[in-house]
């Protein structure tokens, strides 16, 4: 607190100072012993009691009760800096001397100055009187002889400095209830954030696993896939080796019919009879053999069809189409079932011991 240069940029020092020793709990001066926080904010150690207690329990409204000892933590009412207590609760917080001695000096000089008419409010009706009473019908301050012969004279009023008190106490009331009623809503916020960040938290797991769970899926289906083509692949590399085989038979014979044309067109362009006599009976046994050799092995109808590859996934497509997640109905479903299967077990037990 900078009393100095308060001090110098106010035109009545005094006055400044007085300002500078409120208590922003009590609105009054400070009362010894005074506590300094670690925010460097000062309290009434009774108001930092006070506060203290709220905290802990936001219902209280006695400023009388005593204090706890256990470590907590209250909010400076000035700068809303937490301050977090030890064992000792207010009683271990630092007392703050300086501040102390200069309202001793301060009121030191206040009762060796004496009483200017001008620091008191006077009256506007009668000029010489002084502002002393509080009238409760029209809730104003106000003179005694406005009382006695003035426009409050059928009004009920009370001492000022009494409900001057009183409702310093009431506004003291209300801030701290208001304070209080502050950390409480900063508490149900900072709930409501961790809730939030715990949602995030819990929602990138469900992910997570929901993934991985998807994951094993689609390596099964990939593996099956797998498997199933190359039983595919082998049964058709089966049967091509089959047809090359039949196309490289059927291919040779083809070649030695094709010679055997060629040597019997020869042999009939040969003129003389006993050249083409000696080779011709030969010749047709070897033609008569070859044509017999035409009964090389053959595929049967249909041979070539796959269809016997077929798959029906119909089922297992609704399977996966079905796929969500569990209910808390479902669970208590099987449990309830599980229940009613055991009753009749008992009950078929009994009937069978009588």
């Amino acid at each position: 607190m900078d009393y100095k240069s308060s001090l110098i940029q106010d035109g009545n020092p005094m006055e400044n100072l007085e300002k500078q020793l409120i208590c922003p709990i009590c609105l009054e001066m400070f009362t010894k012993p005074v506590v300094i926080l670690p925010c460097q904010h000062n309290l009434c150690r009774k108001c930092a009691c006070d506060i203290f207690q709220q905290a802990a329990n936001p219902y209280w409204t006695n400023r009388g009760g005593s204090v706890s000892m256990s470590g907590s933590r209250f909010r400076c009412p000035s700068c809303r800096h937490e301050v977090i207590m030890d064992r000792h609760g207010v009683y271990g917080l630092q007392r703050n001397l300086l501040v102390e001695n200069i309202i001793d000096i301060y009121k030191q000089e206040c009762c060796s100055r004496p009483l200017q008419k001008g620091n008191h409010p006077m009256c506007k009706e009668h000029e010489d009187e002084k502002i002393n009473i509080y009238c409760l019908t029209c809730e104003v301050p106000t003179c005694s002889m406005c009382k006695v012969f003035g426009v409050h004279k059928a009004c009920e009023v009370a001492p000022l400095q009494s409900v001057f008190q009183g409702q310093k106490t009431e506004l003291s009331n209300c801030i701290s209830m208001l304070v209080a009623g502050n950390d409480r809503v900063q508490t149900i916020i900072t709930q409501l954030e961790d809730s939030c960040q715990v949602t995030k938290e819990n929602s990138h797991q469900v992910k997570e696993e929901l993934s991985r769970k998807f994951d094993v899926l689609y390596a099964i289906l990939d593996e099956k896939k797998s498997e199933l083509l190359q039983r595919v692949t082998r049964e058709q590399e089966e049967k091509l080796s089959f047809h090359e085989a039949l196309i490289h038979q059927y291919r040779q014979q083809l070649q030695k019919s094709s010679k055997l044309v060629e040597t019997a067109v020869q042999s009939l362009d040969e003129p003389g009879g006993a050249i083409f006599l000696s080779s011709a009976k030969q010749l047709i046994r070897s033609i008569v053999e070859a044509s017999k050799g035409c009964q090389l092995g053959k595929i049967e109808q249909g041979f070539e069809n796959m269809d016997y590859f077929t798959l029906d996934l119909e089922h297992i497509a609704d399977t996966l189409r079905a796929i969500d997640f569990e209910t808390g109905e479902e669970e208590e479903a099987f449990i309830e079932e599980e229940n009613q299967e055991e009753e009749e077990s008992t009950e078929g037990k009994e009937e069978g011991h009588q």
